[in-house]
């Protein structure tokens, strides 16, 4: 991801609005190899493995982390005890304890944070937000957020830290996936009531890359049906986060329904908006979009965004509002709302460990 956000940056021209300059100008990573592709970034000025040689530095003023979700606090806490802001990686901490601390921090050493979600920034997930946000689908009926993955149905793939409880955390596959998951549904205020999980552990070890086979215990799948409250209406929002889901590559979901009308847009096919119209006949009919995002770029309307691009995004969102020039686009995960997603996992682990409902206010 620190080549993601390096080569971002390096594309800023491309942002037309965003009225605010970025660069990067220092490096940190553990691993030389790593560390070696950043020397064709020609405004780095520091290239190092020790954080704390970063973090002295004058000419940085935010950090973007990301690292296992171990090491979270400690490092989040080292940047923003340096006086530097702070773009983080989700899940904002291994777990809810962690997450509170480094939200209290924030607040207490007035530093700007927000967390790291890139897909809402798709043209499709801003039209299905925007009718949301405005009530324009009649009475609301139910509500589905998921992020769906596939490349873990290779039971050869060698384990990494994020199938690992010590490193990844409890929560499993929630905290790698559900913050992408649970971004427009705070946004909209829609903070479950109840939570009812179902956790699947599928392969319970991975091969250790030494001959041997190593120990797999993370949740791998997670569908999270909840309670919101949605213009006074209690209604189901399903939450789904999943590694193992047959014919999925990377597949971010977002759909409402109403009873006058729903919306669904699918990164399966990005240029797609679906809109449901509810009429003497009802019929879901497919708007072709074009390259509409937040921030206006250089590329022309009649070209679909990619990764890339969305991630650009983000990082705009993230610098303009720390600039105090965000107005009303759409913008970065808050320390709230990680703080709230974090509570929304813990209910999910009680709640499949008692294979019972959950109320919110039982985890908080």
């Amino acid at each position: 991801m620190g080549r993601e956000v390096a080569s971002a940056v390096s594309r800023w021209c491309a942002l037309e609005d965003v009225g605010v300059g970025c660069e990067i100008t220092a490096v940190c990573d553990l691993q030389l190899s790593a560390r070696e592709w950043f020397r064709k970034i020609p405004t780095i000025r520091l290239i190092t493995a020790d954080s704390a040689e970063l973090l002295k530095r004058d000419d940085v003023d935010a950090v973007y982390v990301a690292v296992p979700h171990h090491l979270h606090e400690k490092l989040y806490s080292d940047v923003l005890k340096s006086g530097k802001d702070l773009l983080a990686e989700k899940p904002f901490g291994i777990d809810l304890a962690a997450a509170r601390s480094i939200a209290r921090q924030a607040s207490d050493l007035k530093r700007f944070v927000r967390c790291s979600s890139e897909f809402p920034f798709l043209p499709g997930a801003q039209r299905v937000f925007a009718l949301a946000r405005d009530g324009q689908f009649g009475r609301p009926i139910e509500a589905r957020s998921a992020f769906l993955h596939s490349s873990d149905l290779d039971p050869s793939k060698m384990i990494n830290w994020k199938r690992q409880n010590t490193t990844c955390g409890k929560i499993g596959v929630m905290g790698d996936l559900g913050m992408h998951v649970m971004h427009l549904p705070l946004r909209l205020g829609w903070k479950p009531k109840r939570v009812y999980a179902q956790l699947q552990k599928i392969y319970h070890e991975r091969p250790d890359g030494k001959g041997g086979m190593a120990p797999a215990d993370t949740w791998d799948n997670a569908t999270l049906h909840t309670d919101v409250v949605v213009k006074g209406d209690e209604i189901p929002l399903r939450l789904e986060m999943k590694r193992l889901a047959p014919g999925e590559t990377n597949s971010w979901i977002f759909e409402v329904l109403g009873t006058d009308g729903g919306a669904r847009f699918s990164t399966k096919d990005v240029k797609a908006l679906w809109l449901f119209e509810r009429g003497k006949e009802q019929s879901w009919r497919r708007i072709d979009l074009g390259f509409s995002t937040p921030f206006k770029t250089v590329t022309g309307g009649n070209f679909e965004p990619g990764f890339p691009d969305i991630l650009q995004q983000m990082l705009a969102a993230f610098a303009s509002e720390r600039a105090g020039l965000l107005g009303d686009r759409f913008g970065c995960v808050t320390p709230k709302e990680a703080v709230e997603s974090h509570e929304v996992f813990a209910a999910a682990l009680q709640s499949h460990s008692q294979r019972t409902a959950v109320s919110l206010t039982e985890t908080v």
